[in-house]
């Protein structure tokens, strides 16, 4: 993925760019962060439209509001930036737009800034992943970590001087350190690259990163910086950590990383061992890291029921009983964590689908209702809540919370296109065959191939002929 100016994205994602920056020069900040949220949701790379959005929301917040957070997320968001972490891998994209809703709130919240920067650059937008590490790094201009993130991004976008920049003022501060010296020199030297190198940067076949001489370095500054998924260099890391963990057993980020690193080798057992062990540590587990630890276990549950003999007589009982042992867990770890932050509206909304996936409607619309007043959650509650009437038969007042939740969607996205589907669902069922095939039209036009959309347009036209 690459990022995209504004005459490489859509019209109508263009417009509804312009009418966000528009509501910003107006200080009509709400509205122009519910514009600009869209637009970067539906075009992950438009870098215009991600700074506005950045701006809007340190206007909004105020430029002197607040200490600048710590890489521990507070109790409203430390869930959802628990799985933001969890899949800036596997879905940066998604992450990044996590990130950024809190972000949205909250523009000095570090976790949230390191997170989105890690699935930028997980996603190739080196040029988004920039903005967070910029403001991690203007509160902590010593941390090696950012710095050196930081320096690769801008090397990864060609922009080599403001990569010595960087390094240069973080030399200021650990002037002595001889891995810094080093890649310091290797930049430094390989400014005078050949123009060879310079078109090998041109057509996207080479970066300045990939230029630099000293590689096993490279390589190591790398690893230290961003947890690697490679097996044999996690072992490597894991072997060094546990190796200081002896003499400092109270680091917490140690600990972390090291359960981290046991989880990309699926030893998922070892991995909640080690959030055990933080556990211990007064005052040490928050939000954030109860879900990463309770997100193992479930994990650990998914791996034994695969590892299951099918050829064993008992198998199926097993099977079963292994399944509704982990779904009992989640179910009772969300209601513990509702009790302990009662306030967080997007617990409230896991607990409901939770409840809605176990047949449990009663229990689950009125958590769903709570969480439709968390504006990021919103229209997802709204669309679980008629999802939970339709179940009841309640129809029309499934059909009215999703005319109301359309009407507060702007852009035609995944989450409009379900909107449409389930609402010409519940039209059918109503009786309303004409009303309900014109929602399947609106996804037919632009997406032919969501769901079964396809076959029943064109069954409904065969018909006709």
């Amino acid at each position: 993925m690459s990022e995209k100016k504004a005459n490489q994205v859509s019209s109508g994602v263009r417009e509804q760019y312009e009418k966000g920056v528009a509501a910003l020069e107006r200080s009509n900040l709400d509205y122009a962060i519910e514009l600009l949220q869209a637009v970067v949701k539906a075009e992950p790379g438009f870098i215009a439209a991600r700074t506005a959005l950045r701006r809007a929301a340190g206007k909004k917040a105020g430029q002197s509001a607040g200490l600048f957070k710590k890489l521990v997320a507070g109790a409203s968001s430390g869930p959802a930036l628990a799985k933001a972490r969890l899949i800036t891998e596997s879905q940066p994209t998604e992450a990044m737009f996590t990130a950024e809703q809190v972000l949205a709130s909250d523009p000095r919240n570090g976790l949230a800034h390191d997170i989105f920067a890690k699935a930028a650059v997980a996603a190739g937008l080196h040029f988004s992943a920039i903005l967070s590490l910029e403001a991690l790094r203007q509160e902590s201009p010593a941390d090696k970590d950012v710095s050196l993130r930081l320096a690769d991004a801008y090397l990864d976008i060609g922009q080599i001087q403001k990569a010595e920049a960087v390094l240069g003022a973080l030399l200021k501060h650990h002037p002595q350190d001889p891995l810094l010296n080093e890649k310091a020199k290797n930049i430094a030297a390989n400014r005078t690259l050949s123009e060879g190198g310079y078109e090998k940067l041109a057509d996207g076949t080479g970066s300045f990163r990939q230029a630099l001489r000293n590689k096993e370095e490279a390589a190591q500054l790398e690893q230290e910086s961003r947890i690697t998924k490679d097996v044999a260099q996690s072992q490597n890391l894991i072997e060094q950590y546990l190796a200081r963990v002896e003499a400092e057993p109270g680091n917490i980020k140690l600990l972390r990383n090291i359960a981290e690193l046991y989880a990309q080798q699926k030893n998922y057992y070892r991995a909640i061992e080690f959030y055990h062990k933080i556990e211990e540590i007064p005052g040490a587990m928050d939000a954030a890291l109860e879900q990463a630890r309770n997100d193992m276990v479930v994990r650990r549950f998914n791996q034994v029921i695969e590892q299951l003999d099918p050829a064993q007589e008992d198998y199926e009982q097993r099977k079963v009983s292994l399944a509704a042992q982990r779904d009992q867990f989640l179910l009772d770890d969300c209601k513990a964590r509702v009790d302990r932050y009662p306030t967080d509206l997007a617990i409230r909304f896991d607990l409901g689908v939770l409840l809605f996936n176990q047949g449990r409607i009663g229990e689950a619309i009125p958590e769903f209702q709570k969480a439709e007043n968390n504006p990021h959650k919103r229209l997802q509650a709204m669309l679980y809540s008629a999802r939970c009437f339709a179940a009841r038969n309640m129809n029309d007042m499934a059909a009215r919370k999703l005319h109301t939740a359309l009407k507060e969607k702007t852009v035609f996205d995944e989450e409009r296109k379900e909107l449409h589907y389930t609402l010409g669902c519940v039209l059918e069922k109503t009786g309303n065959p004409e009303e309900a095939m014109n929602q399947f039209k609106q996804i037919y036009e632009v997406d032919v191939s969501f769901r079964d959309v396809a076959k029943r347009v064109d069954d409904f036209y065969a018909g006709q002929g």
